[in-house]
């Protein structure tokens, strides 16, 4: 099955780039283009693509609102934004939003494909530029929602070290290595704690280690 893939920004030089190089890949299908945000939401509700790669600077509705709209209409649909501002306060809106992904349009050819088959496979993706003290620094505004210890109470201590180990910015292989378990069994558990959560991925599992005091 291929992946299908919404181009959303506003200059076309750079969806055309980004068509080219993604349509090397035999395993990716890009579907549609969008030039605004308005028009990204629109595509997304009749194609309901995979995965979008989304411009946070568009006219009218911006990056991270039509992220948001879109998520809402569509749950399933995976977002990555992409922009040449790589600040803390895109970081943080984009991970509020929903996004699964944030990279800048600087990333290597082989990497932006890369990126749209880990997303479209459920996981979540950062520039490595994206410290953990950027996704600790969000993690630790106010929320609404009540925290506290009891939160992580329905995990089982393994699934919580796994979680930690996730904040800690270590892959699955990586995991896998520390616990001499297997790359599926680590997977096994964050998809269990991801769900015993209530959240959407990965990078939502990382906030709410960082917002439980799971990472010392």
């Amino acid at each position: 099955m291929t992946i299908s893939v919404l181009l959303a920004d506003d200059q076309h030089l750079v969806r055309a780039g980004f068509r080219s190089l993604l349509r090397r890949d035999k395993e990716i299908d890009v579907v549609g283009e969008a030039s605004t945000g308005d028009e990204a939401v629109r595509a997304a509700r009749s194609l309901r693509p995979d995965v979008i790669l989304m411009d946070i600077r568009m006219p009218g509705l911006d990056g991270i609102a039509a992220t948001e709209r879109v998520l809402r209409d569509n749950p399933g649909t995976r977002v990555v934004i992409l922009t040449t501002f790589e600040t803390d306060e895109y970081v943080f809106a984009a991970l509020a939003a929903g996004a699964s992904g944030f990279l800048t349009k600087e990333i290597a050819p082989d990497g932006l494909r890369q990126a749209v088959k880990i997303v479209a496979a459920g996981d979540a993706l950062l520039s490595p530029s994206v410290t953990r003290r950027v996704v600790g620094q969000f993690a630790h505004r106010p929320v609404a929602a009540p925290r506290g210890t009891e939160r992580l109470a329905v995990l089982t201590e393994r699934e919580r070290e796994v979680v930690r180990m996730v904040a800690a910015g270590l892959s699955n292989e990586e995991i896998a290595r520390e616990l001499v378990i297997s790359p599926l069994t680590a997977k096994t558990h964050i998809t269990r704690a991801i769900a015993k959560l209530g959240v959407r991925d990965r990078v939502q599992l990382v906030i709410v280690a960082f917002q439980e005091g799971l990472t010392g």
